[in-house]
């Protein structure tokens, strides 16, 4: 396939005027439904009676105004709004513990920040595990000074689906011994799978699954993507994952990737992406297919053996005259093979016009992922430490300086890379636990080194999606095996390297990245998989901390812990 469109000019810097911006305000009231995701009744989390949640609209440059009504009886909410940058709104990032506290029952907390570029976006819950419980929904920033040039768009947000509820999988992981969740046991598209029945049973009779069948107004009822022949189609896609690597393919059709994370890339055709929880893609798709045909939207498991069927939908032409598909869904590339993954991600290049990573890093982190114990619990450790997040969130206590909220010892910039065999289970499969933070001066370089392990017990490698809160960072590469400090770092691309807010670490193996501390605040980094994240695998950097005491950050936000004492006494003798 050619490539249909392109900007029509080399810069991609979004151009926005103040004056003109506009304001996207609403009220939000977050509660749990019954509903029918799978065509089996679970429980989900609603926003305003939704599920997902409503699609945010705004264009670059507009103020966007949520005021988010807990409606949840017996524990807090926050919501992350996935790729904003929050310049100069760091209170407003949706961290429970790390930029403000969880929205008590009954309470109603307002987010108010800039959305500075445009790009494919989402927002989840981020406290405990609420995102798997389908508190998520698509955030679109769109250019008033779009470059591509396509004839209509649709979202689909990818995300995986447990029978099993938050609060019993989180006791489950918080177990000693711990009890692995398992695999979900379906995978949804805009909210929407099937469990016990298979659209694409016709193909496979005799076989374990009935055929669906739908009747009007089903909640777990296929969003059919109804196109025109020869036209260009943009569709936006964000995965939302708890756990699951996946794979999209559309039947019949090639797919032009343009934008990742909410940056243009050099575009590229492929038959079909990998996607990881945390990211975001814009792929253009033409309908030159024969159009009296109907086709497959495909979504498999990858990275993990598939113990999940796909998820599928259909790209319907409108003058089709086949009641449904007459060939079989496309087969999910095997789930192991890891190579064709590795081969999609270097393919990925920032578009021309887009500014190049400095030449050289003031700070280097290398960053081991390993699987432990601590008192016989299992934990994921960065450099032997599994995150604890204080109740006190960083962001108040590095405001008023209360000292005690959390370890002032940062945890360790860079294992002892000699000493430790990545190939094999850890010799001491011990951790500690820590609430240390990285401190970093404002506007310096900083690489992060991702360095995967073996886990605790065969030989086995996970992947880990990692996604930093609060900035874009260059992906300057990936390798095989252990990192080699001053060798690995001529093999960077420093030429076109994309940039991103989420990327993959591939099993046994690293990634590295670049990025600027040029925005004041304290942001998470962490593997976006919801069970990891929940078992400590993240780590947090505080950025111009001599800025943060200057900021305006409503009291709302931090209305806990020491916080909490600090703001009840302010003022008093």
């Amino acid at each position: 396939m050619a490539v249909i469109v392109w900007w029509l000019l080399t810069v991609v810097v979004v151009a926005f005027h103040m004056a003109s911006a506009a304001v996207v305000e609403s009220t939000w009231e977050v509660e749990y439904k019954y509903w029918w995701p799978d065509c089996k009744e679970g429980i989900v989390m609603a926003i305003n009676g939704q599920f997902p949640g409503p699609t945010i609209d705004a264009v670059a440059g507009d103020t966007v105004i949520i005021h988010v009504v807990n409606k949840l009886s017996t524990e807090g909410v926050v919501i992350h709004w996935h790729g904003i940058r929050q310049k100069g709104t760091p209170w407003a990032d949706g961290a429970a513990g790390v930029t403000q506290c969880p929205i008590n029952p009954g309470e109603t907390f307002t987010y108010k920040f800039i959305v500075d570029k445009a790009g494919t976006h989402f927002y989840h819950g981020h406290y405990g595990m609420q995102r798997s419980a389908g508190l998520y929904g698509m955030l679109i920033v769109r250019s008033p000074k779009e470059r591509l040039i396509y004839d209509g768009e649709f979202n689909l947000l990818l995300s995986d689906w447990w029978h099993q509820s938050i609060h019993s999988q989180e006791l489950a992981l918080s177990s000693r011994p711990m009890r692995w969740i398992g695999e979900p046991q379906s995978l949804l598209i805009n909210g929407r799978g099937q469990f016990n029945c298979s659209q694409a049973a016709y193909f496979n009779k005799g076989g374990e699954k009935d055929v669906c069948t739908f009747k009007e107004n089903d909640q777990c009822a296929p969003q059919t993507l109804r196109v025109e022949p020869n036209r260009v189609y943009r569709l936006r896609i964000a995965s939302t994952t708890a756990l699951a690597s996946l794979n999209l393919a559309v039947q019949g059709h090639q797919l032009v990737v343009v934008e990742a994370d909410g940056n243009y890339v050099a575009p590229f055709t492929v038959n079909d992406i990998d996607i990881y929880s945390g990211e975001t893609y814009s792929v253009l798709l033409k309908t030159n297919a024969l159009p009296s045909n109907k086709y497959w939207i495909s979504v498999g498991v990858r990275g993990r053996e598939p113990k999940t069927p796909q998820a599928l939908t259909v790209l319907n032409y409108v003058d089709a005259t086949e009641s449904r598909p007459s060939h079989p869904p496309p087969v999910t590339p095997i789930w192991n093979d890891t190579d064709r993954s590795k081969s999609f991600s270097k393919k990925i290049f920032a578009a021309k016009g887009y500014p190049k990573p400095p030449e050289k890093s003031h700070d280097q982190l290398i960053l081991l992922n390993t699987q432990n114990l601590y008192d016989d619990y299992t934990k994921w450790s960065i450099n032997n430490v599994s995150l604890s997040v204080p109740v006190t969130p960083y962001l108040g206590s590095i405001k008023y300086g209360l000292k005690s909220a959390y370890d002032l010892k940062s945890p360790a910039k860079k294992f002892t890379v000699d000493n430790y065999d990545i190939m094999k289970p850890p010799p001491n499969p011990n951790t500690t636990k820590g609430s240390g933070i990285y401190n970093f001066p404002f506007g310096i370089v900083v690489d992060v080194i991702l360095q995967n392990a073996n886990v605790l017990k065969g030989v086995i490698s996970e992947i880990h999606p990692w996604h930093l809160h609060g900035h874009d960072f260059w992906v300057l590469g990936y390798g095989d095996g252990k990192f080699k400090p001053g060798i690995d770092e001529k093999t960077f691309n420093l030429k076109n390297p994309p940039l991103r807010n989420t990327v993959v670490l591939y099993p046994f193996g690293w990634t590295a990245l670049r990025f600027i501390t040029d925005n004041p605040g304290v942001w998470f980094f962490h593997c976006h998989i919801e069970p990891h994240l929940h078992m400590g695998m993240g780590v947090v950097f505080a950025e111009g901390v001599d800025r943060i005491g200057k900021m305006e950050i409503p009291d709302e936000a931090l209305g806990c812990g020491l916080t909490r004492k600090w703001l009840m006494n302010r003022g008093r003798p």
